[in-house]
């Protein structure tokens, strides 16, 4: 049977469309991010114990920091390490697992395009925050992860579901009002990589996976 015109339109709109953009990505991926972020955040905040101090910007600027422990920075370099393995493991297992499904492959022009895209930002960011690290500067950390984890979304988005352009600029807010409210960047930063993460998974595998899962 001939196909009709709008249905051949289709067909070639939904070709150019995989052709240009990797459609595997897994809102199962966000979920288990988001959940993994907020197990991390709360360890952070075990840490801390939430001394005030760390997030005080005049603190920093004393003749006596020795209320900042090693063994807390430490801990929450290491704690950053495990969430950021984790997020990772679980994005390939729910992404290759999605495109299996679906008959594509994971790793092709497009989705090294937006590997890219994704990267370059979250590296440069990465050592901006090391180096507030270094210099004690732990106010700063949370927003500006935040702000470039957004810019690298949106960076990606470009490549992939469009979803993760609005994932990227809410992390970009949440950044910039991290800024502002400096005491509340540890806060701001769990719902950022975790409420967020695991609101967008959601309409993601509602919209895009539930009917072939």
């Amino acid at each position: 049977m001939t196909k009709k015109p709008i249905d051949q339109l289709e067909e070639i709109r939904s070709l150019m469309e995989r052709s240009s953009r990797f459609l595997s990505l897994s809102g199962l991926s966000g979920v288990s991010a988001g959940i993994t972020a907020l197990a991390g955040a709360t360890f952070a905040f075990i840490v801390l114990k939430y001394d005030q101090r760390y997030f005080d910007p005049s603190q920093y600027f004393t003749h006596d920091n020795s209320w900042i422990l090693p063994s807390a920075l430490i801990a929450l370099i290491l704690d950053a390490f495990v969430v950021l393995i984790l997020a990772i493991s679980s994005a390939v297992f729910f992404t290759t697992r999605k495109a299996k499904r679906l008959g594509e492959k994971v790793w092709n022009s497009v989705s090294k395009r937006m590997l890219y895209s994704l990267f370059v930002p979250l590296f440069a960011g990465g050592f901006l925050c090391l180096a507030l690290l270094y210099y004690g500067i732990m106010f700063f950390i949370a927003p500006v992860m935040l702000i470039f984890y957004g810019l690298a979304l949106i960076s990606a988005g470009k490549y992939t579901l469009k979803e993760i352009h609005y994932l990227g600029l809410s992390e970009i807010a949440l950044g910039i009002i991290g800024l502002v409210f400096i005491g509340y960047g540890l806060i701001i930063w769990s719902i950022g990589f975790g409420i967020l993460h695991i609101i967008y998974g959601i309409i993601m595998y509602y919209r895009y996976e539930r009917q072939i899962s």
